[in-house]
């Protein structure tokens, strides 16, 4: 991730500083404070995660907070549940590698034509065959409508959860060649996006995702964005005092 980052940062021409949070550390009433410096947040691979309840947290700051937030495989899931949760009040939605016993199974084990091999996962490698929907912003990222992307999960979203994903809001940005979700956006926030693939992935330096470096650009508007309205502020200030 950090590699991705840094080629994104170089197309761009921009700095770009990456700061890894473990999730254990965004629990309790600092949370918001911890996580307000931050231009964008990143939900990474790596579930099951330490804290379960503190993946949620940070992911449920991005989305009211409008931060530019990207989740990716993992970080995709936990997106989804969090959506669930707090938006649609389904309090116990779960997925089936956190708790399989649960009611509430928004995250659901992958069933794929071409298992993985050994310890790999289900779903391992480039895929090709995702189909971007048009008019997304995911299609306008990368002007194209078809594209293969690296995967290395387990879990998908459970088809029966569709439905609840567009009543919260959230829009389809792309399926696979059997029609599953692989990715979700939400076109009421300035950036939020998340993908069951990998972008990390298949970053090469002089070939930057364009999933990572959009991230980055609203992340870099993001902080202009609040340096603008700190000299506001400022100008309000001094003008009241004169």
């Amino acid at each position: 991730m950090d590699d991705a980052i840094r080629h994104a940062a170089e197309a761009l021409q921009v700095a770009a500083l990456a700061e890894w949070l473990p999730t254990d550390s965004l629990l309790g009433a600092r949370l918001a404070e911890r996580l307000a410096v931050f231009d964008g947040l990143w939900a990474a691979p790596g579930s099951p995660y330490k804290s379960f309840d503190g993946m949620l947290g940070g992911i449920e700051f991005a989305r009211r907070n409008d931060r530019p937030f990207l989740g990716t495989c993992g970080g995709f899931q936990y997106a989804l549940i969090e959506c669930a949760r707090n938006v649609l009040g389904i309090k116990d939605a779960d997925s089936a590698e956190n708790n399989p016993k649960a009611e509430a199974i928004i995250i659901s084990p992958a069933d794929c034509r071409v298992p993985g091999k050994g310890d790999r996962p289900k779903l391992f490698g480039p895929v090709p065959g995702i189909r971007i929907s048009p008019g997304s912003r995911l299609h306008r990222f990368y002007g194209k409508d078809v594209v293969s992307e690296e995967f290395y999960c387990s879990y998908v979203v459970n088809p029966q959860f569709e439905g609840g994903i567009v009543d919260a809001g959230f829009a389809i940005a792309a399926r696979d060649e059997r029609g599953e979700i692989r990715a979700v956006e939400s076109p009421a926030h300035r950036f939020f996006l998340a993908t069951l693939f990998q972008p990390q992935l298949s970053s090469r330096p002089n070939q930057p995702h364009p999933v990572i470096v959009e991230f980055l650009r609203a992340a870099g508007n993001s902080k202009t964005q609040s340096l603008a309205n700190e000299r506001l502020a400022g100008r309000k200030i001094r003008t009241e005092v004169s």
